[in-house]
């Protein structure tokens, strides 16, 4: 399972969102400066993380993006479902409709997909905005420790 760059941005774009919450709305054209993702690629992918109520907007010149929940109750696993869909290695083992498969009765490698569907979803479910900018700041302490020493 590959993930593209929807998932891969969109989880750069949440975490930039966190990292600011407290600030006002975030524009899209600073997220872009600061992710280097292009500002019309966000657009798609916060209109997605919007409609699914993880992200909320507000108009006019100080306008620009929230989250639409507190950090510690935005899965990474949330974010990837709205912009790559259900996890699953293979369409047979799909979280929301698994396509039913003529040998899904005694298929032996069924079960490995499971395991490997339910092994990402724990991964991703386990890690929130919150945990990725607790371990944001534990990387900058050993960076600014590790440069006191250099």
């Amino acid at each position: 399972m590959k993930l593209s760059t929807k998932g891969r941005y969109g989880v750069r774009a949440m975490f930039d969102l966190a990292q600011h919450m407290g600030e006002g709305p975030v524009s899209l054209k600073s997220i872009s400066e600061r992710q280097g993702i292009s500002e019309h690629y966000l657009e798609q992918l916060i209109a997605g993380l919007r409609k699914a109520g993880l992200v909320k907007s507000v108009r006019g010149a100080q306008g620009g993006y929230l989250l639409g929940r507190e950090p510690d109750k935005i899965k990474v696993g949330d974010i990837i479902r709205v912009l790559e869909g259900p996890i699953a290695p293979t369409e047979c083992v799909s979280e929301e409709d698994p396509e039913c498969c003529t040998k899904a009765e005694y298929c032996i490698t069924r079960t490995i997909w499971e395991r490997v569907r339910d092994s990402i979803a724990e991964v991703l479910d386990s890690i929130t905005l919150e945990t990725m900018l607790e371990d944001a700041q534990k990387l900058e302490s050993e960076r600014s420790l590790y440069m006191y020493y250099i």
